[in-house]
């Protein structure tokens, strides 16, 4: 078989979503299944919709058009709206995260020129310091958006633990919730959408008395790596091994395990530090960094990563005979399954 290789269970994918979804519906927060990490892969997103995800939300905009393209039969959200794609936002995404107004008066102009309505949710920032508007200029915000022809505000957002790594809690939901009850109040308006977060909202659900508002969440590692994001903790009843990276062995020998000469930087400007442990069993694997975050490997095997350079891992087999041609298979965290499926050069293996 090809290598290397990533190989998706779509059956553990579809078992983590209906969990997921049941279990955040037990206290009526909805889930959006965020395919960001398979790049819109419709193999997997076709899973997400048959297990009861009605809405899938990407980054990209190049992701949902794959996706509008197979013929997938949800709605779609993106993520991050640049200025220069809003004629194609319009026309793929049904709603689109905000927080720039001059943003949505260019998705305004085409949604009137299209002849449809593209409804809004306006992100809010909540200290995490990604995008957000701040809540002071929330209401000016709200007073202008309401009045563009061809969009519709249909909910509010905030994102938390993704870049600054503040953590939902009880005291960052009840703002949300009360910053959505003041909109309603204030402009008469029904939100949709109160969207509370990600993955890293895990802890708060199960251990908050009440939702408020929250009526909504953005899911993606927990769905495809059965965690929540704050300490990456495994959430019961949920599959952690939905993809698994297999490598070819391309060079097994005896070898120091010093290098030995001149130290300077290597290919990526680091100067490496290694220890003498005397002879060593060392195999190289035919992946690299151009493709996975080698970092965010774990092998299924007693091995250790020794490092890695653009094609090439290498490994320290200790006690195990492993030859040219053998393979070698790794769990992946969220860093080392987006660089794994973005790359061209690992080929995707579907298993239902």
């Amino acid at each position: 078989m090809i290598m290397p290789r990533i190989e998706i269970d779509l059956g553990k994918i579809a078992h983590n979503t209906k969990i997921l979804k049941e279990l955040y519906g037990s206290k009526g927060i909805d889930v959006i299944g965020v395919t960001k990490v398979v790049c819109g892969a419709p193999a997997v997103a076709k899973v997400l919709v048959k297990s009861g995800i009605n809405i899938l939300a990407d980054s990209r905009i190049e992701n949902i058009i794959k996706m509008h393209d197979a013929d997938i039969h949800a709605q779609f959200l993106l993520l991050r709206t640049l200025l220069s794609q809003s004629e194609s936002v319009v026309k793929y995404a049904n709603i689109s995260l905000n927080s720039e107004l001059s943003i949505i008066k260019e998705l305004s102009k085409y949604a009137v020129k299209l002849g449809v309505t593209h409804k809004i949710i306006l992100m809010v920032e909540l200290g995490d310091l990604r995008e957000g508007i701040m809540p002071f200029n929330l209401q000016n915000i709200v007073n202008e958006v309401i009045g563009l022809e061809g969009i519709e505000l249909t909910g509010i957002g905030t994102n938390l633990a993704c870049f600054g790594g503040i953590k939902p809690n009880d005291e960052k939901m009840e703002y949300l919730s009360s910053i959505a009850k003041c909109i309603e109040d204030k402009f008469k308006l029904k939100l949709e959408f109160v969207s509370g977060g990600n993955s890293a909202n895990y802890d708060w659900f199960m251990s908050t008395k009440g939702v408020g508002k929250i009526n909504n969440l953005r899911l993606g590692e927990s769905i495809f790596l059965g965690r929540e994001t704050l300490e990456r903790k495994t959430i019961n009843g949920l599959f952690i091994d939905a993809f698994t990276l297999t490598a070819e062995v391309i060079e097994s020998k005896i070898k120091p395990s010093l290098p030995y000469g001149d130290v300077c930087q290597d290919a990526f400007g680091h100067i490496p530090k290694s220890s003498d442990i005397g002879l060593m069993k060392r195999a190289i694997l035919g992946v690299g960094l151009q493709d996975v975050l080698v970092s965010g490997l774990t092998p299924l095997l007693d091995i250790d990563i020794l490092g890695a350079s653009s094609n090439h891992i290498i490994i320290n087999t200790k006690q195990l005979e492993i030859k040219v041609g053998d393979t070698v298979e790794f769990n992946l965290n969220y860093g080392a399954l987006l660089s794994s499926m973005t790359s061209s050069y690992i080929i995707k293996i579907y298993k239902k």
